[in-house]
């Protein structure tokens, strides 16, 4: 299972979440993008479960992200 998280930061810990969050487990790309999100990171999960942990227990849990978004893919 895919998904793509949306982050929006805190002012000033833009390169210390893009530090962190490169690390996390299940993160496979993460890009900076313009407008009313900072960041999109790319994670791959084997099912919704796991998914949610990893956004709520890892990339959350990141000092200096202040609202995420998921966008959960699917094979049409």
């Amino acid at each position: 299972m895919v998904g793509l998280v949306l982050l929006r930061l805190e002012a000033g810990k833009e390169e210390a979440v893009l530090a962190k969050i490169k690390n996390v487990k299940g993160v496979k790309k993460v890009q900076a993008v313009f407008g009313r999100w900072d960041i999109v990171a790319t994670v791959e999960a084997p099912d919704l479960k796991v998914l949610t942990s990893l956004v709520i227990k890892n990339i959350r849990a990141i000092d200096g992200v202040s609202a995420t978004e998921t966008l959960v893919s699917t094979v049409l």
